[in-house]
């Protein structure tokens, strides 16, 4: 027998209410926020593998939400109501029903007053449920929810220094994580790991401490990339538990705006495996049907990728099961440039349409290189070519070092670097991003189209070293210029269109305007000598 036991108030700001019980055992009058997620508890004396809620809105639509695991004999469910109006719901397996009555939302966070991130209609970029842009500027916190990043101190403090730089997304893996062995105590948190020993269950406990972490994120307007594991766990769990596994992912967190990424190194084999290759065939396959899984379960219908060791669409056998794009590009410092910008460019020329952004590069401080100058260079060059937003890393913070505990040695034998998270949150690399997304949510981003054509030199498979240049023609021109001693020739400037122009320091955020730019006969313009030998972004926005 099920019954519904009191409510408790999740997420962000929640009209009050409780679940009450009238003589017939239907719970009623629970009380929520539209596009805010709500909780009510479900006690059972059976043992029902899977517990579903349906759930129908106005107009008749109906969601169907599944609920996990409190402990033995308890279910809870959580559930964000899409829009305003009265709801009923029932139980499935069972029968208990009750009804929901969710008021108009009323704040600012962007998360909630806009909706959840999709796709937008040109299949280029992102928006909220409500047609707003969404710029992805994404922060690498593999083991974000691990008891090392303590919580609430370290956890709210990093937050919000991404918040106060721009950021919008962090990329985070929900407890079975790279670089460690299996149930390493570096992967737990203060309630231990997310499976029991030999992964007999799920263990509620540690996803009640992660639930801390990532309703925080989204009560300060950052959007949760939440990986589900490191790929190589697929062949320890095996489909079946994996399922179980997403399922209590989607269950705890879909009433949340969140995006799924499948799984980190989505077919990369564990580093000690002596069957590498059938691993990674066997993992390509498995992750394609996951997908497919998550995308069924999940009322939302939140985003879905995958973190992979090159494009996320060859880390599974259908890229249709994909909302995006994901790539990694290399840690090699300059070196890793060329593949970065190949690899934007050929993801937006291949089918199905995608966005295409890279979700792992160069973490900043990495083998003691990737520096600063670096991080604005991926950045520019990816955004310019088309990227529908980047994700930036610092190594430090990714494995979480701490000056007590730095991470130690991976699998493989080695360290990636013992860079405390406490100092590498200040690298320079972060700010400079931001400034670098402030830039560009000034004018129409979103519309922005490469146009390399625009710019003399330009960058060619020759020399990646070259200005980078993206737009609206006959509106605005941007042109990432790496340190060049002659300043660049704009061309194919439109007949009769002035533009006004800037440079933009992107290492301070300094803008020093310099005039108006107009095209010659030829439609060419020759921008002024730059006030400092380094790298510039050039604005021309028409008059």
């Amino acid at each position: 027998m099920i019954t519904s036991m009191n409510r408790r108030d999740f997420g962000l700001r929640m009209t009050a209410g409780l679940v009450g019980l009238n003589s017939t055992g239907q719970a009623q009058n629970l009380l929520a926020m539209e596009r805010t997620a709500t909780e009510w508890p479900l006690t059972s004396g059976s043992h029902e593998a899977e517990l579903d809620v349906v759930i129908q809105g106005p107009g008749g639509v109906e969601h169907r939400v599944p609920a996990f695991r409190d402990g033995d004999n308890t279910w809870r469910v959580r559930f964000a109501p899409p829009a305003a109006g009265r709801y009923t719901w029932r139980t499935d397996p069972r029968s208990l029903t009750g009804a929901l009555e969710a008021v108009p939302f009323e704040g600012s966070n962007p998360l909630l007053k806009h909706g959840a991130v999709r796709v937008s209609g040109t299949r280029r970029t992102f928006e909220h449920a409500d047609g707003t842009p969404f710029f992805w500027l994404g922060d690498t916190w593999w083991m974000g929810l691990t008891k090392r990043l303590k919580w609430p101190d370290d956890f709210q403090l990093l937050t919000a220094d991404r918040v106060r730089k721009g950021f919008s997304v962090v990329q985070i893996v929900a407890g079975l994580y790279p670089d460690m062995p299996q149930f390493d105590p570096r992967g737990a948190n203060e309630e231990g790991y997310p499976w029991t020993p030999g992964y007999a269950s799920v263990n509620p406990r540690y996803f009640d401490m992660a639930d801390l972490r990532i309703r925080y994120l989204v009560s300060q307007g950052i959007t949760p990339c939440i990986v589900g594991c490191w790929g190589y766990y697929l062949p320890i769990l095996g489909l079946a538990k994996m399922k179980q596994h997403w399922r209590n992912l989607v269950a705890r967190w879909s009433a949340l705006p969140v995006v799924w990424c499948l799984a980190g190194e989505g077919t990369m084999p564990y580093y000690l495996s002596t069957q590498k290759e059938k691993d990674a065939e066997d993992q390509k396959r498995g992750w394609t049907e996951i997908a497919r899984y998550v995308r069924s379960i999940d009322p939302g219908r939140h985003m879905i990728t995958i973190h992979p060791s090159s494009s996320a669409r060859v880390t599974v056998d259908d890229a249709s099961v994909l909302d995006f794009d994901m790539l990694q590009t290399g840690h090699g410092d300059r070196t890793s440039i060329p593949n970065t910008v190949e690899s934007v460019v050929k993801s937006r020329g291949e089918s199905p349409r995608m966005p295409v952004l890279v979700g792992e590069v160069c973490y900043e401080g990495i083998m003691e290189a990737s520096r600063q100058e670096v991080q604005r260079f991926l950045f520019w060059a990816s955004m310019l070519s088309g990227a529908a937003g980047h994700t930036y890393g610092a190594n430090g913070i990714w494995q979480v070092n701490t000056e007590e505990q730095p991470y130690g040695l991976s699998p493989h034998g080695r360290s990636w670097g013992d860079t405390p998270w406490e100092e590498a949150y200040r690298l320079p690399g972060s700010r400079q991003l931001g400034l670098a997304k402030q830039l560009l949510m000034r004018y129409p981003w979103q519309r922005f189209e490469p146009h390399p054509e625009w710019v003399e030199p330009r960058w060619s498979k020759q020399n990646y070293m070259l200005p980078y240049a993206a737009g609206i023609p006959g509106q605005v021109r941007f042109i990432f210029c790496p340190p060049m001693w002659d300043p660049p020739v704009i061309r194919q400037l439109e007949p009769g269109v002035r533009y006004s122009a800037l440079l933009f320091n992107p290492a301070t955020g300094k803008e020093h305007p310099v005039g108006q730019a107009t095209g010659d006969s030829s439609g060419s313009w020759r921008a002024p000598v730059f006030p400092i030998f380094q790298d510039w972004v050039l604005v021309l926005d028409k008059v």
